[in-house]
């Protein structure tokens, strides 16, 4: 059996591969950020997974940057959140949630009363957003006010309760793809002049601050994982930071104080390439990080046993595989053919082309 499929101890977690479901942002929730009733089979299908990473999950109304995203912030969110839980754990699985705030990857139709979405500086990305009047093109955001962080910051705080509460395993912050966190850290995307900006402590005091507040929650960080993605310009075509490797690993550094339980690198552009700028070291983050390494970016089988093989990460994780291949890991141990999704059921819609894949014998069968 590939290395890969094998058992892994993560922390005090007993998984049963180093298969990761990569968060997968499928845009089926309700207006209101309440997942759907098949978001259940959905996960449950998939908890062949060593773990799954929820779809990135909004912390809080100002947090939503597309639209029918699911939130942690309400009961019924949460209530709707724990039967997807029940049924990833009776099908032996473990999940994690994934804390997001979009920051200016947003649109004022997805924001509270219309307002302009928020970052550390008012600096306009390029793109689209996606909002349920159909794609519109991003709008400048509001820079925010010095005395608004700390409120963001107990927004974390909140959502990692509501996700311990709704049954979780544990969570991951996410800290890439250029969202808030990011945007706070890189210096392309923050020019303040305030004690959250400028030098690398000063921008890393935002996402640090976020980093302590949920593991407060969580007792500690061995239920705590974080994102990063030093190399992606996507979305927003967004510079990257004018000295990486200084900037994250100084980040790194800083996030070894917390004992989180593991460190989530996009390597390469999202959805793009694996080709890495030379201003950017992955091998560096993996060497300075305390615990575990989940690699991400166009895995393959193959990739994963060469990188375990040479140490470069202990785990990795899957992500468009997993949207037509309910039964990935056994695909992968049997060596069957991989089904492709066309891009029309990634986002939006209902349960067809979501929790209605088939597996590689018919229907995917889940204890419920």
């Amino acid at each position: 059996m590939s290395p890969i499929l094998e058992p892994y101890t993560l922390g005090d977690l007993a998984l049963k591969n180093r298969v990761v479901m990569a968060p997968l942002t499928r845009s089926r929730s309700s207006t209101d950020g309440v997942p759907p009733d098949f978001a259940v089979d959905y996960y449950a299908q998939r908890a062949n997974a060593g773990l799954i990473i929820s779809e990135a999950t909004n912390i809080s109304p100002q947090a939503v940057g597309y639209a029918l995203t699911p939130g942690i912030w309400t009961k019924p969110q949460v209530e709707r959140w724990k039967t997807v839980t029940a049924g990833v754990h009776a099908n032996e699985g473990r999940i994690f949630l994934q804390l997001w705030h979009t920051g200016r990857i947003s649109h004022p139709d997805v924001q509270p009363d219309g307002g302009l979405p928020v970052a550390p500086s008012a600096i306009k990305p390029e793109g689209m957003a996606f909002t349920e009047k159909g794609m519109q093109p991003h709008v400048t955001p509001r820079a925010l006010e010095t005395d608004e962080i700390p409120g963001i910051v107990e927004d974390y705080r909140r959502a990692a309760e509501n996700a311990k509460a709704a049954g979780f395993d544990g969570v991951e912050i996410h800290s890439a793809n250029n969202y808030l966190l990011e945007q706070f850290v890189r210096d392309s995307t923050n020019h303040r002049t305030d004690r959250y900006g400028g030098s690398i402590e000063n921008r890393l005091r935002f996402p640090l601050a976020v980093v302590k507040a949920v593991t407060e929650v969580w007792g500690g960080g061995q239920r705590v994982g974080i994102r990063l993605s030093p190399a992606t310009t996507e979305p927003g075509k967004t510079a990257l930071d004018s000295d990486p490797k200084a900037t994250f690993g100084a980040y790194v550094e800083a996030l070894n104080g917390f004992g989180l339980l593991y460190v989530h690198t996009i390597e390469g552009v999202t959805q793009q390439t694996r080709d890495v700028p030379d201003e950017v070291d992955f091998g560096r983050i993996r060497e300075r990080f305390n615990g575990a390494y989940i690699g991400n970016n166009q895995y393959t089988l193959e990739l994963a046993e060469k990188d375990l093989a040479e140490g470069r990460a202990d785990l990795f994780s899957f992500g468009r595989p997993y949207i037509a291949n309910p039964d990935l890991v056994e695909r992968l141990r049997t060596g069957a053919p991989l089904a492709e999704a066309p891009k029309a059921y990634w986002y939006g819609g209902g349960a067809n082309g979501y929790s209605d894949w088939p597996g590689m014998n018919g229907p995917v069968r889940i204890a419920r």
